[in-house]
């Protein structure tokens, strides 16, 4: 069982930066596609990017494209997403997210394409 741990969430101005992580905490999670996804209290779960099992692709949604860097680190079992001019209606809980099989081929983008989430950290972007 893969749990991930996500960690940087906080409150940040309009314009700044955040650096979220996500750790493993049990079976690693190397040779698994990971994503972040967001979501506002009372909408769906959103798809923010995500990454190939190696690292090598990287996927964004429209809204962060050009403002988030997605990567990770297979040895040291992490996966991060750095977030650039944020915007308060980037103001979402920020999860986690892990594929339940092996060397994805494709990028997924659903939540229920996602095997393993952590339990969210909170962005707040002030006006």
């Amino acid at each position: 069982q893969v749990q991930p741990v996500e960690s940087g969430g906080g409150l940040v101005q309009a314009g700044g930066s955040l650096r979220l992580s996500c750790a493993a905490s049990g079976r690693t999670f190397n040779n698994y596609g990971m994503a972040w996804f967001r979501q506002v209290s009372g909408k769906e779960r959103e798809f923010v990017a995500a990454i190939n099992w190696s690292g090598v692709s990287t996927l964004y949604a429209d809204s962060l494209k050009g403002r988030s860097t997605i990567s990770r680190d297979n040895a040291k079992n992490t996966c991060s997403l750095q977030m650039n001019s944020l915007k308060p209606e980037d103001t979402a809980v920020y999860f986690c997210a892990v594929e339940g099989s092996k060397y994805g081929w494709r990028f997924r983008v659903r939540p229920d394409e996602y095997a393993y989430w952590g339990q969210g950290t909170q962005v707040t972007v002030s006006s």
